[in-house]
């Protein structure tokens, strides 16, 4: 399968994905949070399926740079992918459900769910998940997936700061479905709605990296 194949179903899985979670929540909006995007299920369960999928490409771009001798890039490349592995790991609490080993004493002690990750630790009254991983890292995400890709055709210093980083830029395909998303998302009013935005944000990020605009310099 080529790049450009899979990349059309990543994008038309994206529109999958909204559009069903539009249909679950007009229809049948407790099987939307207590099935489609309760713990351990399918959206759940996609999210770190697809973000490990995204540290893969990165990888296999690490190896494109390091056999073109950029060995910096091939560095930098290797660091976004530990962290997409991250990010995955912690979508699943690294396993602790599905391998069903016991959490640690400082994690049920500190942990908003009792489980063995970080993004639900409690720092005094205040989950790390909504200050840190949430509105944070959400208007972070915006300003990669919507503004970068406007600038970075048009701002000298964008385009260089990008290529130093060696950043994936996304494209225009890439920003339309992130703004879509998000006002989708905006719109529901169910519970766990926000489970369906991380996994639009992981299939998304599986294709800026396989395709992003500028692919000659980062693969």
């Amino acid at each position: 399968m080529t790049a450009q194949i899979f990349d059309r179903l990543l994008m038309s899985l994206i529109a999958a994905t909204l559009l069903a979670s539009v249909v679950i929540t007009l229809f049948a909006p407790e099987y939307f949070h207590l099935t489609f995007a309760a713990e351990d299920r399918l959206v759940e369960n996609g999210t770190a399926l697809f973000l490990l999928l995204a540290c893969l490409v990165l990888l296999r771009n690490t190896s494109g740079l390091a056999g073109r001798g950029l060995y910096v890039g091939s560095a930098l490349t290797a660091f976004y992918a530990l962290l997409f592995f991250f990010a995955s790991g912690e979508e699943i609490s690294w396993g602790q459900r599905i391998f069903g080993w016991e959490t640690t004493e400082f994690f049920a002690e500190n942990n908003y769910q009792g489980e063995t990750n970080l993004h639900n630790l409690m720092v005094g009254e205040h989950r790390l998940a909504r200050t840190l991983f949430g509105n944070v890292l959400t208007t972070v995400l915006l300003l990669y997936l919507v503004a970068l890709p406007l600038l970075w055709s048009r701002v000298a210093l964008v385009r260089r700061l990008s290529d130093a980083l060696f950043i994936p830029v996304p494209g225009p395909r890439h920003a339309a479905a992130a703004l879509i998303g998000s006002l989708v998302i905006a719109v529901l009013d169910v519970p766990r709605k926000w489970e369906v935005y991380e996994l639009v944000f992981a299939i998304l990020a599986t294709s800026i990296f396989l395709l992003p605009q500028n692919r000659e310099r980062i693969r």
